[in-house]
């Protein structure tokens, strides 16, 4: 399993909340112009017309706190490890595959381990 193919199956918090808000916040159908969808999203999260936009559009420079992160859930009514669900699917299906080797005895230990691992963390 490579880090790079990990780290990009991964969705950053900041990405999770500009995703959130165009999706659950204040999506297309509640008005008819993005500036309003924002202005909308600002006042369900009560924050600033410029910070939801900055948000909105996943500024580089922002970075979502636990509390915003809160927010955004509440106010979408989704969690940001829902994001997290496909990518752990992912990794399950990796481990099973080296299951269908030629040498699946001595991965079966292994992949047995990292399954209860990950399924663990999937609940939480």
């Amino acid at each position: 399993m490579s880090e790079n193919r990990l780290e990009k199956s991964e969705m950053s918090s900041v990405e999770f909340a500009s995703t959130a808000l165009k999706r659950h916040v204040a999506p297309r159908d509640c008005a008819d112009s993005v500036k309003e969808r924002i202005r909308i999203a600002a006042r369900k999260l009560g924050w600033s017309f410029s910070r939801t936009k900055d948000v909105w559009y996943a500024d580089p420079r922002v970075s979502i706190d636990a509390d915003e992160l809160r927010a955004i859930e509440d106010a979408a009514r989704v969690r940001y490890a829902r994001e997290q669900f496909h990518s752990i699917d992912e990794l399950i299906a990796e481990a099973e595959a080296l299951l269908a080797g030629p040498e699946a005895d001595f991965y079966r230990p292994l992949v047995t381990g990292f399954r209860a691992v990950i399924s663990a963390l999937h609940r939480t």
